[in-house]
């Protein structure tokens, strides 16, 4: 395996903790940045509408009159660093449409939006461990969690502020400590569940902690409360909405450390993880197990997996949806017609082996994988389902040149 010798781009994200000064500053800067958006967006939409293109040059220009009108003006009291970040960040939203990657972009609400603002390196300052951004006199308050890589200097730096009224700054800088790691003939399946969280083909099973069933009681409570509140832009309202957002904002910082955990630790053990490829979308349609589908979040567990993969030099390889790893067996090959999902352990009539549904179906998806490892990267097996789809196909991870 080749090793690459290149920095990978890595975002540290921390807390910090606003001066009164400084978060009206911030604030007036979310809102202009939406405000720029939304207007760009607009004038392409309808130029687009007359068949006339219109690039970032031309949003950027337009930019430039919009600061010179009196019902404007006040874009000139922010940096315009992320105004013209944001136009970038249009330009992108458009090409990736047209590339067929994403829809349409959409405008940007005040309410349910996410304010931020990203400076480059003309908007912010970082010395001595110390990082001031345009238009401030003062430094941030950051809680440093964790240091930076040594003699780190950030390319950019997005603010951020959540529901629940937190503020974080993200720093994108060259990690060096981020290389492919020794290699290793270990191979694991894993099948993902709602029973367990994680089911490996070595036998082990990942208790599900369920966190949002852990808080129900306390969300329910904010909830009802938020929902006696009248209408409109009471600070009574706005109150009961961040206690809400602040509960929302506990359950899903639990659940990303967990994951977190959990494929550094498959990565680091393993080079080649192989997983299913599930429709989480469709599968949160079934209303009795869409909550317990989103709480287990299985799409951002393999995303995770996927781009630390490509970090460390890991493989990852996704099998089928419509592979039947439930309902083969393991030992002989036997295709059972159905399994219901409150059978938990089978016996196949074939070869009368006894088998743990989720174990049987993590080794299943490992079988599957180590076909692709066997035939070749990039190369399909023979072996396919009973439809006569593909068992597997192979996800390569994507090395940084």
């Amino acid at each position: 395996m080749s090793v690459t010798t290149t920095c990978v781009k890595r975002a540290f994200k921390y807390r910090f903790h606003p001066t009164d000064v400084q978060a009206a500053e911030l604030s007036r800067t979310f809102g202009c940045v939406r405000k720029v958006y939304n207007l760009a967006l607009a004038a392409r939409t309808e130029a687009w509408a007359r068949q006339e293109r219109v690039n970032y040059n031309a949003t950027s220009a337009m930019l430039t009159a919009w600061k010179k009108t009196g019902e404007l003006a006040y874009l000139n009291e922010v940096s315009s660093v992320p105004l013209q970040q944001t136009l970038r960040h249009l330009q992108g939203a458009f090409t990736n449409f047209f590339a067929k990657r994403a829809k349409y972009p959409r405008f940007k609400s005040r309410k349910t939006s996410r304010k931020s603002a990203e400076y480059t390196t003309s908007g912010f300052r970082f010395r001595d461990g110390k990082l001031t951004l345009a238009k401030m006199d003062q430094p941030l308050h950051i809680v440093w969690s964790r240091p930076l890589p040594e003699g780190a200097r950030p390319s950019t730096v997005t603010v951020s502020q959540d529901a629940a009224g937190r503020w974080f700054v993200s720093l994108l800088c060259d990690d060096p400590g981020v290389r492919p790691l020794a290699p290793t003939g270990a191979v694991v399946g894993i099948d993902v569940g709602l029973d367990h969280l994680l089911t490996l083909s070595t036998g082990e099973k990942i208790t599900n902690p369920r966190h949002e069933r852990a808080d129900r009681a306390r969300l329910a409570k904010a909830q009802r409360e938020l929902s006696r509140k009248a209408r409109g832009e009471g600070a009574n309202r706005a109150k009961a909405r961040r206690k809400a957002a602040r509960i929302h904002a506990r359950i899903a910082d639990r659940r990303r450390d967990l994951l977190h955990k959990l494929t550094t630790r498959l990565v680091r053990e393993n080079q080649t993880l192989v997983v299913e490829d599930l429709t989480v979308r469709n599968m949160v349609r079934n209303h009795t197990l869409a909550r317990a589908i989103s709480d287990a979040s299985w799409s951002e567990f393999r995303s995770l997996l996927e781009y630390k993969a490509a970090w460390y030099g890991r493989d990852v390889v996704v099998v089928d949806r419509f592979f039947p790893s439930t309902r083969l067996c393991s030992n002989c090959g036997t295709l059972a017609q159905r399994m219901p999902l409150n059978v938990r352990i089978w016996t196949c009539e074939g070869c009368g082996a006894t088998h743990d549904r989720d174990v049987n179906a993590a080794r299943n998806l490992l079988a599957a994988g180590l076909a692709v490892t066997v035939c070749g990267a990039g190369v399909r097996p023979q072996r396919s389902t009973p439809g006569g789809q593909s068992a597997v196909k192979q996800k390569t991870p994507r090395r940084e040149p």
